[in-house]
């Protein structure tokens, strides 16, 4: 790489990092960049995905607060994400470059809808239980968040764009709990998928070590940046920064496919 390139894969980490932590999808801003120096698609998948952690625990940490008393609801969604993470990684390596991005915006558009409708879904929700004389249940979701993050988690092993805004969507709607609480819930579950995916590319796929540096470092920064504006966006912006995100997220995923 040029200094110059250098350079734009150092800031690219700085944004991804910051956005990933207020929404996710900071992957629409390295994975552009990381093509740009001549890198070729996976292994800027890979780089990309080991060079994101310390943004993923750096945003974990800034939203330490939210993250009291969801000890047991991380532990039971965390399996469902390392099982995911695992499965999205060994699919990048066996199927086609296209088979996976023909459907990514697909995913996002469902998960902008799911986020756009949960506050009158959770409303919905909230009135059966109380017409049922029941609590907010199974604080961790119960199986069908389990499965849904599974999923979720498959595609963030895969390609770990917008990962973010399908957790959050998801959380959103089966979770009896604050937009914040859950954002801060995403940032974790994002950790352990990069994580886990990245360990198995370390025995099966080539890195590029210089880019992998320097989104490690600028996302580091970014994750702390984000953690400081996220969580002082009452529910409403956060929702639209969300939607606005996801909107341009597709917008480029369909350009460039």
């Amino acid at each position: 790489m040029t200094i110059w390139e250098m350079l734009a894969v150092f800031a690219a980490g700085i944004g991804a990092g910051t956005i990933n932590t207020i929404v996710g999808s900071g992957t629409l801003i390295t994975f552009p960049v990381l093509l740009a120096t001549g890198l070729p698609p996976v292994t800027a998948t890979v780089s990309n995905a080991l060079g994101l952690i310390p943004g993923s625990i750096s945003g974990a940490i800034g939203y330490r607060a939210e993250l009291t008393g969801q000890r047991r609801r991380i532990l039971r969604l965390g399996i469902a994400a390392a099982i995911g993470g695992v499965s999205g990684a060994t699919l990048l390596l066996v199927l086609p470059p296209t088979a996976f991005e023909t459907i990514v915006p697909v995913l996002v558009g469902l998960a902008l809808v799911l986020v756009i409708l949960q506050p009158r879904i959770s409303r919905a929700v909230q009135r059966r239980r109380e017409r049922r004389g029941t609590d907010g249940g199974d604080p961790a979701g119960g199986p069908l968040l389990f499965t849904a993050l599974l999923l979720a988690s498959v595609y963030g092993g895969y390609f770990t764009a917008a990962q973010g805004i399908i957790y959050v969507s998801l959380m959103g709607m089966l979770l009896d709990d604050t937009l914040q609480r859950v954002n801060a819930a995403k940032n974790v579950l994002a950790a352990v998928v990069n994580t886990v995916a990245a360990l198995f590319f370390l025995f099966v796929a080539h890195f590029d070590w210089t880019a992998v540096l320097l989104i490690a470092v600028g996302s580091t920064i970014g994750g702390q940046i984000g953690a400081t504006v996220g969580r002082r966006l009452p529910p409403a912006v956060l929702r639209a920064v969300i939607i606005t995100v996801g909107i341009l997220a597709i917008v480029q995923l369909v350009t460039r496919t």
